[in-house]
């Protein structure tokens, strides 16, 4: 009688334990090939996102492949204006291998009222700025750009998450499309900080 129970019980622990080890193989193999994991968007490209000039054209960012972009949140009314003197300067200095892209953005201050012609004329008239300058959009919140949901999203731009804390805030990008840099407004256009990269 007592070898009967014994050998039930082994049997059953014997189950027990075959149930449990199928069990186990059958979650790792599932987490294995990411059944049991949520799946990850990949990153977007840079040069897929639309967007249109300050006259209406639109910009194909695809077109600046090979050349380093600058990304800077312009306001005609800032304390950092001046700072479009410096950006145009440094258009002029490299514009072989550098390309300036101004955004203009109202959402700081209210420091960007115009019009897109009266930013145009504002532009050129004080500054003599000659770079590209993109139609006025916001660079946060909940109609920010996607241009900007690429530049302040590591889960987007694989690099770095940042926020647009206020007007010149300046984004660089590499030749590949790739995120570099980012600089708060007081870093000036003629910076060391932005030049290394371009050398």
């Amino acid at each position: 009688m007592k070898k009967i129970l014994k050998s039930k019980v082994g049997f059953k622990y014997l189950y027990q334990m075959k149930t449990l080890m199928l069990l186990t193989i059958m979650g790792l193999s599932l987490f294995g090939t990411g059944q049991n994991t949520s799946p990850v968007a990949p990153a977007e490209s840079l040069y897929d996102i639309e967007m249109n000039s300050l006259s209406g054209e639109k910009i194909n960012f695809g077109d600046f492949k090979g050349k380093i972009i600058l990304f800077v949140n312009v306001a005609s009314k800032c304390g950092f204006t001046p700072q479009y003197e410096g950006l145009q300067k440094l258009h002029e200095t490299y514009k072989d291998r550098l390309v300036i892209i101004g955004v203009p953005c109202n959402q700081f201050g209210s420091q960007e009222p115009g019009t897109n012609d009266e930013i145009a004329t504002f532009c050129q008239k004080n500054y003599g700025v000659d770079f590209l300058i993109t139609e006025k959009v916001d660079v946060k919140g909940d109609e920010q750009h996607p241009l900007y949901q690429w530049l302040t999203d590591k889960s987007i731009n694989s690099t770095k998450s940042t926020s647009v804390k206020w007007n010149f805030e300046k984004y660089l990008v590499d030749e590949k499309g790739q995120y570099l840099d980012h600089f708060i407004s007081t870093t000036k256009p003629g910076s060391d900080k932005i030049s290394v990269y371009l050398k």
